[in-house]
């Protein structure tokens, strides 16, 4: 694929949602990275309504640690894993009061340092957050690049760091979640939606769909 069709194909997808953002409701870059920690083999769903409870008693580092793993499981035990997710989250609270202030960091490296961070809950965190210019690479994203064409590769990390460096600039930054959403509602993974895509006609794969 080349660098004029990538770049008609994310105008395309900007001018459907000009404005795209993480279905995950939250305030503050603390509540976006727990319920980042929490959505992991999780739905977005399902984390908001368990969010939408908790963060009305605790939103902040030391209101979240002065509940307790069993505290905060009670609100949590909807979720998937939610036993490790809830030691996960308390420890992180706890590292965010004692290294950053209770704070998040805005700084890869201190993301990924934190019980339950990985690269690609720091690169949500640090794209919707504090709006950098990275791509956490899900199910949905490696599903898109791949069956479009965008950024093949056989590993997640591949296919971000193609993504990276292949999407033209200007659009980088938003780029995460149009992928997401593209792939979520329309690029499905059992029988995408072709015939209701708007890119459909520059997308690469060769097994096109009827829209039913």
């Amino acid at each position: 694929m080349n660098r004029e069709k990538r770049t008609e194909i994310f105008e395309r997808l900007k001018a459907n949602d000009p404005n795209p953002t993480t279905e995950l409701e939250y305030g503050s870059p603390f509540e976006l990275l727990i319920s980042v920690i929490l959505s992991a083999q999780a739905t977005d769903v399902s984390v908001n309504k368990a969010t939408s409870q908790l963060y009305k008693v605790a939103n902040t580092p030391q209101q979240i640690l002065d509940l307790g793993v069993d505290g905060l499981k009670a609100y949590i035990k909807t979720i998937g894993l939610f036993n490790t997710k809830a030691e996960n989250v308390i420890r992180t609270c706890a590292a965010l009061l004692e290294l950053h202030g209770g704070e998040v960091p805005e700084d890869r490296a201190a993301l990924e340092a934190l019980p339950g961070v990985g690269r690609k809950t720091a690169n949500v965190v640090l794209n919707t957050a504090f709006g950098h210019p990275t791509m956490a690479v899900d199910t949905h994203i490696f599903r898109v690049s791949n069956r479009t064409r965008i950024a093949p590769g056989k590993t997640v990390r591949e296919v971000e760091d193609r993504l990276v460096r292949l999407i033209p600039e200007p659009y980088l930054k938003d780029a995460h979640h149009w992928l997401i959403l593209h792939g979520r509602y329309v690029c499905t993974a059992r029988k995408p939606r072709c015939g209701a895509c708007v890119i459909e006609d520059l997308c690469e794969f060769r097994q096109k769909t009827e829209y039913e």
